[in-house]
């Protein structure tokens, strides 16, 4: 009697090709990765969670902060220091200029491309209006000093909270070599490093840093984007202007 053909595991069914493919794709998605391994596993048991990579810690900056006694010297370590915040080898430094001594010192905002190109704090069309709010307060272009908060001029670089608080301590060792008789913040960013304010809360007040009378006011550059702020900087300009009580 010829002997019955067993079939081990059941009754096979056959599967067509799209069907193979879904198991194998079920299995991938399952975990499945080998054919046979040495120990068993747990196919269907959740995957665990992939652990995080630790955030590589942001080493401190290179920054110090200047213990130079005369104007002359601050002006020279600024112009080379690589020890500067936002100092780097393609930041282009655009320098203070002016007298020490000044009627009034300008402090201004973030570079833009106009000064740049002009190779000074405030360069192009903000200089041009500049120059005629200083003429309406009687002061000569040439008797204000200009300055940054921060000389680099790095497109695209945000300056973090902590290079803003460096760029704040150079500045007040800038105000007392300066020792400007006025102080004019222009823009937000100087608002922020030595007011501790936004510019609108810090304007249409008068403040004093390193014993300097100071007025916080529009970057010339805001107002020629927004003229219809150019009556709050007058107010601003006068207030500055006020003598002393």
């Amino acid at each position: 009697m010829p002997a019955e053909t067993c079939i081990v595991g059941g009754e096979a069914d056959q599967i067509g090709v799209a069907e193979m493919r879904g198991a194998l794709a079920w299995w991938l998605d399952s975990g499945v990765d080998t054919l046979v391994q040495e120990e068993p596993r747990d196919w269907l048991k959740p995957a665990e969670p992939k652990l995080r990579a630790k955030a590589a810690e942001t080493p401190p900056p290179n920054i110090v902060e200047p213990s130079h006694e005369t104007l002359a010297e601050l002006r020279d370590w600024l112009s080379s220091s690589m020890q500067l915040p936002l100092a780097s080898t393609t930041a282009k430094r655009l320098l203070p200029h002016g007298p020490e001594d000044a009627a009034i010192m300008l402090l201004s905002d973030a570079h833009t491309v106009q000064d740049a190109t002009a190779g000074q704090p405030i360069g192009g069309e903000a200089w041009e209006l500049a120059k005629r709010m200083l003429a309406a307060i009687k002061i000569p272009a040439d008797q204000a000093y200009s300055a940054s908060l921060s000389c680099q001029h790095s497109p695209g670089v945000k300056m973090s909270p902590a290079e803003r608080e460096a760029c704040a301590e150079i500045a007040r060792k800038h105000i007392r070599l300066a020792k400007p008789r006025r102080l004019l913040l222009l823009g937000d960013g100087p608002a922020q490093a030595l007011l501790g304010k936004p510019l609108p809360q810090a304007r249409g007040h008068v403040h004093k840093i390193e014993g300097v009378r100071t007025v916080a006011t529009f970057h010339p550059r805001a107002l020629i984007n927004q003229p219809s702020n150019k009556s709050l900087a007058w107010k601003d300009l006068l207030l500055l202007m006020e003598d002393e009580a």
